[in-house]
């Protein structure tokens, strides 16, 4: 499968074990060449005979994104050609543009990527369908890897499309509507295509099609719109076939028109997208109120259980044909009103909620549910998505004016939900001394709502804590005294991060934003080590007060300093205040800056080194973890969030909020290496 930057990547693949019933499969993936040392060689060489089965792989498989310069030429070569020859006729008109029909697919093909698009988008609204959702999982990075080129379909069928309109030019005569033609391709659909698909799909359920070719689609352990374009070649090059047998038959007996195309294609497509889309929204009282409905009309639960139950539910959008091949499974109907009742209830009650807020506008495009690719990409500004950065700005608008926190991702870890739900506030909103009430209250709201729930631990990311606001939810705890949700500041593995990536070896540090939460906590731990901490602050009084904190044999450590010029020979700087390129030229060659500012510090100087915002690696057995958390890499998450974790997993009953407890620092840093998170010490020049 090969990611988006075109390179050749074996993340995901998915490898297959036979078992002696060949609609009963287990999967084992192989995530990296380590992993291979589990394998005997002769399984992986039959799995490598099995991926070069023929016609597995697309044949542009190694040109990744730039897969659609393939249509742009074939688009450029048409218009060429047709201005040319109406150039010779010396009649070419605008009209002659309106007909191209390779304009036409162009612009179907791009309707179409919005429609799948749109129901991805859709499913992953948890803040919608979070109690709809039929398969309780999360998508993990595994899938959306796998599915990343699910288009490829789509841009098979718009190039065979285009070299059947050049063979067969008559085909290109067209009428904008024609209603014959409409019934016509219904009755080509039910009597050709959906017959043709039902026995298509249950041989690729045989042994070798299914070990070859098949299990690819099945691999997806989510279904989303995505999943219904993820599959190998061989298998689109058929299902082409069944969606192009109603079109060209209608044209090839005079019935064809240019809405008939984009009606059909569009509605399959459509159907394909509910199938797949894990949500359960067609009410199942439309089956009670018309039974013959439910023989016509497939739903999201009736495809789940053939991705569930791989013996059943073959049909395309008919359960007819499986009533009629016997191959219906009867749970069907049962499961289908059961999710759909379930959709008015609310699901399960998470053990641990993360509350975020967005920082900008562009990175609220961010989210999982805008762009599910994206997100799963640490974020920076995309070329693409700047023209929605009008649509961020009014939905900003209208979250000012009306809403509540919502539900943005979720994983598990070892049995227990994990929720992110975010403040509709973003980063700028936390500055506007007028919009502070309206914040706390939303904060305040989201604690009380997971204390009704019965959440054990809530974690205030970034701004939800800041000081100026609410005393780091010391205001929420001191309003709420009966609180038996735990509220968290995380802050305290944030300290312990900072503090395991300076050198043991270190006997002073400069620190900036040294009176601050995390600086008083940083400044107080350093020195009881015997490391002497520059505290640049202009407050004496400020620094008297936490000089005072230090044991007394060690408060001679603490120095206060109110210049940069005074760090100019120390190369251990910690930044908890923004600074300046020119500031930082103060700092010797070979300088390492440490750092928990936000927005992190311009990376001006070339010889010295630069560590990223305290971070840790989630543990290796959380799933359907999907989305990365603002500049983080995958499966990294910002100190505070899983301090949060760290907090949920250990029980621990009191709360985290206001100043850092020095003496919990080891504490925290030794729970969160037993919990199996892993230091992220990542130093860039």
């Amino acid at each position: 499968m090969a990611p988006w930057w075109g390179k050749e990547s074996h993340i995901g693949t998915p490898m297959v074990v036979k078992m002696e019933n060949p609609n009963n499969w287990s999967m084992v993936e192989i995530e990296s060449p380590s992993d291979e040392e589990f394998l005997n060689d002769a399984f992986l060489d039959n799995i490598l005979k099995e991926m070069d089965a023929p016609f597995y792989a697309w044949p542009w498989e190694f040109l990744g994104s730039y897969k659609y310069a393939l249509y742009v030429i074939f688009l450029a070569k048409d218009m060429y050609t047709r201005f040319q020859q109406d150039r010779i006729k010396d009649s070419w008109t605008l009209d002659t543009l309106k007909d191209s029909w390779i304009l036409h697919i162009l612009i179907l093909s791009m309707l179409r990527l919005i429609m799948y698009q749109s129901w991805t988008s859709y499913s992953n609204m948890l803040f919608l369908t979070r109690n709809s959702r039929i398969i309780k999982k999360g998508v993990d990075f595994k899938q959306i890897d796998k599915e990343w080129h699910w288009d490829n379909f789509i841009l098979l069928q718009a190039m065979v499309a285009n070299l059947v309109i050049s063979m067969f030019p008559t085909i290109g005569e067209h009428h904008v509507w024609n209603k014959s033609g409409f019934i016509t391709t219904i009755l080509f659909h039910i009597a050709i295509s959906e017959p043709v698909f039902y026995t298509i799909h249950k041989c690729f359920h045989g042994d070798y099609l299914f070990s070859h070719y098949h299990f690819l689609h099945h691999s997806s352990a989510v279904p989303q719109a995505y999943t219904a374009g993820h599959a190998t070649f061989l298998e689109h090059l058929l299902l082409m076939m069944v969606i192009g047998i109603p079109i060209i038959g209608t044209f090839l007996i005079g019935y064809g028109s240019l809405s008939l195309i984009y009606c059909y294609v569009l509605t399959f497509d459509f159907l394909r997208c509910l199938g797949h889309s894990n949500v359960e929204i067609i009410p199942y009282q439309t089956f009670e109120a018309i039974p013959f409905l439910k023989y016509i009309i497939l739903t999201p639960t009736y495809h789940s259980l053939h991705h569930a139950e791989m013996g059943t539910n073959y049909c395309l959008f008919m359960p007819l044909f499986d009533a009629l091949g016997n191959t219906l499974n009867r749970k069907s109907w049962k499961m289908h009103k059961r999710n759909y009742l379930n959709s008015g209830k609310n699901g399960r009650v998470p053990d641990f909620v993360f509350l975020a807020h967005a920082v900008d506008m562009s990175s609220s495009l961010h989210a999982p549910f805008v762009n599910r690719s994206a997100a799963s990409m640490p974020y920076y500004t995309r070329f693409y998505t700047i023209p929605f950065l009008p649509v961020a700005f009014l939905v900003m608008l209208a979250m000012w004016v009306k809403s509540r926190t919502f539900l943005i991702s979720f994983y598990h870890i070892r049995g227990r939900l994990h929720q992110t739900w975010a403040v509709p506030r973003f980063g700028f909103q936390y500055f506007l001394p007028f919009a502070a009430k309206g914040i706390n209250k939303h904060i305040e709201e989201a604690i009380l709502r997971a204390n009704r729930l019965g959440v054990k631990v809530i974690s205030l990311a970034a701004l939800n804590k800041n000081e100026a606001l609410n005393g780091g939810g010391t205001l929420f705890v001191n309003k709420h005294p009966n609180l038996r949700v735990r509220v968290v500041h995380g802050n305290t593995l944030t300290a312990a991060v900072i503090l395991n990536e300076i050198p043991e070896h270190a006997s002073e540090v400069f620190l900036t934003g040294a009176t601050s939460k995390l600086g008083r906590a940083i400044a107080l731990y350093l020195c009881r080590k015997k490391v002497r901490v520059l505290m640049l602050t202009l407050s004496t009084e400020r620094f008297k007060n936490i000089q005072e904190e230090a044991p007394a044999d060690c408060a001679k450590f603490l120095v206060q300093i109110t210049k940069y010029q005074a760090a100019q020979n120390c190369k251990t700087w910690i930044v908890g205040k923004w600074i300046t390129p020119r500031e930082q030229m103060l700092a010797p060659s070979g300088t390492h800056f440490h750092q928990f500012v936000v927005p992190p510090i311009l990376q001006f100087r070339r010889d010295c080194t630069y560590g990223d915002l305290a971070a840790m690696k989630m543990p290796d057995d959380v799933q359907g973890f999907g989305s990365c958390e603002y500049t983080m890499e995958r499966g990294v998450v910002h100190a505070c969030h899983a301090g949060g974790v760290v907090h949920a997993l250990e029980g621990w009953t009191h709360h985290e909020v206001g100043a850092i407890d020095v003496n919990r620092i080891d504490l925290v840093w030794k729970a969160a290496i037993k919990h199996g998170l892993k230091p992220v010490s990542a130093h860039s020049v």
